[in-house]
């Protein structure tokens, strides 16, 4: 990726597992090291140990971070723990009723997903708090005592307690806790994990914690112990890494542990290259991630998976299922479909050569002559393009087209898709593309960031360097984090309201530092920010603002964004937020060497708009700082391939990046 002098320090890997391989960067004495090994999704950690024992030369002492999928793909797949939900009696059905919306606004009979809890696993107590944490009605101690007969008798692999109003007073919640806890799995308190206003979406949060618990334990406590790492963290949803011991507690943060890599990598390859308003576009194997950065990563609380929503901070990603394993088919009408279905890392497309029979993008991509057939790993495996000529000839068949059209309406089908995605994040929202520059990466990306930058309306692209390892990148890159909150319903014309919402963010502040400081961190080190969820009493949703002139920053940002305020409407500081992290390692910045002469290159035959082209060829460490080529270009590199049309130009800059344009 890059290399440069720095001073002796403690290895530091970096690993991401994708749907089709995991990549690996090794930040060692200055230099960075990379590896790709295919993944396995029947167990995650054999890939990654695989990784690991090839990359970490045998007895060295090294510290990991870790984007893990294993709480995704629970929570995708429906595969979770059993979970009993404890709360309070009459509220058993709070997950199941939910906001009452509806998911699919036309349908005559519409349909939801399931609770992860059934009606059978949840459990009711006597006992009630007020809004203000008042006591209302007590506990009954002698069904508490009863407690946790109850609880076997289901039996579970994980409880969930979430009882009202815990946010302002978790004594109930803490007592129900301890009596559960003696049950002996996983305990998930609401009043720990999202000490938040809003019933549904606390014990949502709550649930999810608990299903996904007893699996990431299981497999965090693997990876520890058998990576043989001194420290190991884990890449959060917020993009900032936890210790491991908190994820092993609260998987809820890691439920977009590998995208959020991403976003730090993109945002601070988009700086080196001189852009802070970029769209990051990271096309892997099995799905497309694209993110709005307009010079920060965004976060979102509006978040769901697998139809479950989880009100923790996580960054605001958008997903489709559109990858370079994403499977090609011709509907019942004619139609060209392809996806959300993947060909995974087993068998993996055609051309892999591992038993795979659907063709996918990239198998049309082989075809097409843009993804060479010994340009993979920079060589290091040799393609199958012949193994594609039947599947493929039967989706031609099926639209009534040559190969070569079949195969670019697969190509034009995926990025309809992307395109769709990025303009949800990007268009819809009220920013217009031309003012961003988009960011590529991922195994994919290269080939698609093209076409995409043109139908999107962007000016420009890059690809910084290993793109298809940005994401690992970007975990290393990225800072431990410790964000907590609580809300406290404070309205501006209360008296001392000004006092009590700093007292609360001082005692939160507290409360995070100590927790840092206890996970390793140096107090001198750690940075602080300061955040209030507010709202004009009356409303029902809130705009976070910066807690230094909370106040007069909500009238601001609320006329910014609804293009109205009401100075004379009472203020409500519905929640307090801190969020301390300690910085990320340095990592090295690397200058390339300018020019002297055009790079070495070879011909290669490339099917481009039915026409059969020839381009040339490039491997990407042959370029130099202030090199500019004409597409048709096929760059070449280990982790991906990236493709430039004709009268499109790739420039390089001194930090590696490669710009795509046709105006450069």
């Amino acid at each position: 990726m890059s290399t440069g002098p720095s001073g002796p320090s403690t290895p530091l890997v970096a690993v991401d597992t994708g749907g089709t391989f995991t990549d690996l960067v090794l930040l060692q004495d200055g230099v960075i090291t990379t590896l790709k090994v295919p993944s396995t999704p029947a167990d995650p950690s054999r890939a990654v140990l695989e990784g690991l024992r090839r990359l970490v030369p045998p007895g060295t002492r090294f510290e990991l971070v870790h984007g893990s999928t294993v709480a995704t793909n629970a929570l995708l797949e429906r595969r979770g723990a059993r979970v009993v939900l404890v709360t309070n009696r009459g509220f058993e059905d709070v997950i199941e009723i939910g906001r009452q919306n509806r998911p699919q606004l036309y349908a005559l009979v519409g349909h939801r997903l399931p609770p992860l809890v059934a009606r059978d696993d949840r459990v009711g107590v006597a006992g009630r708090l007020g809004p203000l944490g008042e006591q209302i009605e007590p506990l009954d101690e002698g069904e508490l005592a009863q407690l946790a007969a109850r609880v076997r008798s289901h039996p579970p692999e994980s409880i969930a307690v979430a009882l009202l109003h815990a946010y302002a007073n978790p004594a109930h919640e803490e007592a129900v806790a301890r009596v559960a806890s003696s049950v002996g799995v996983p305990v998930s308190v609401s009043s720990a994990i999202l000490p938040e206003f809003r019933e549904y979406e606390r014990t949502s949060t709550t649930v999810v914690n608990a299903y996904v618990a007893p699996i990431v334990d299981r497999y965090l406590g693997r990876l520890a112990a058998d990576a043989g790492a001194e420290r190991v963290r884990i890449m959060g949803s917020n993009g900032g890494a936890l210790p491991i011991e908190r994820a092993r507690s609260e998987p809820v943060h890691t439920v977009l542990s590998g995208p959020a890599g991403g976003l730090v990598g993109a945002l601070t390859w988009a700086r080196r290259a001189g852009y802070e308003r970029a769209i990051s576009f990271d096309m892997g194997g099995t799905s497309t991630d694209v993110s709005l950065l307009p010079g920060r990563a965004l976060r979102t609380r509006e978040f769901e998976i697998s139809g479950v929503p989880v009100a923790i901070p996580v960054l605001d990603i958008h997903t489709v299922g559109a990858g370079g394993g994403s499977i090609a088919r011709v509907d019942p009408g004619g139609s060209l479909r392809v996806g959300p279905q993947s060909a995974g890392a087993d068998p993996g497309p055609i051309c892999y050569g591992r038993g795979g029979t659907d063709v996918t993008v990239t198998d049309a991509h082989v075809w097409l002559g843009r993804l060479p057939v010994d340009a993979f790993l920079d060589g290091e495996r040799k393609l199958d393009r012949e193994s594609v000529r039947a599947p493929l000839t039967g989706i031609a068949g099926g639209l009534g087209s040559s190969l070569e059209d079949a195969a670019e309406g697969v190509i034009a089908v995926a990025d309809a898709a992307m395109e769709r995605a990025l303009r949800v994040i990007s268009v819809e929202r009220g920013y217009d593309p031309v003012d961003f520059v988009l960011v590529a990466f991922g195994g994919a990306g290269g080939l698609h960031v093209a076409e995409l930058t043109a139908r999107l309306g962007a000016r420009s692209a890059i690809l910084p360097p290993d793109p298809g390892l940005l994401s690992a990148y970007g975990m290393l890159a990225s800072p431990v984090t410790r964000e907590v909150s609580r809300t406290i319903l404070v309205r501006s014309d209360t008296p001392d309201a000004a006092t009590l919402v700093v007292d609360v963010l001082h005692q939160l502040e507290r409360a995070a530092r100590d927790a840092m400081v206890l996970g390793g961190a140096d107090a001198r080190d750690l940075a602080t920010e300061r955040w209030i969820d507010a709202r004009y009493v009356g409303q029902s949703f809130e705009l976070a603002v910066p807690a230094d002139g909370w106040l007069g920053r909500f009238h601001e940002v609320h006329q910014a964004r609804y293009g109205y305020a009401r100075s004379e409407t009472p203020v409500e500081a519905v929640t307090a937020r801190v969020v301390v992290s300690a910085p990320a390692p340095a990592l090295p910045k690397a200058t390339l060497a300018e020019a002297e002469g055009p790079s070495p290159m070879r011909a290669a035959n490339v099917t481009h708009a039915g026409t059969t082209l020839r381009a040339d060829r490039v491997r990407r460490r042959d370029l130099r700082a202030g090199h500019r080529l004409a597409g048709p270009v096929i760059v070449q590199e280990y982790s991906g391939t990236t493709w430039v049309p004709p009268e499109w130009v790739v420039g390089v800059d001194p930090s590696g990046n490669l710009h795509l344009g046709m105006d450069l």
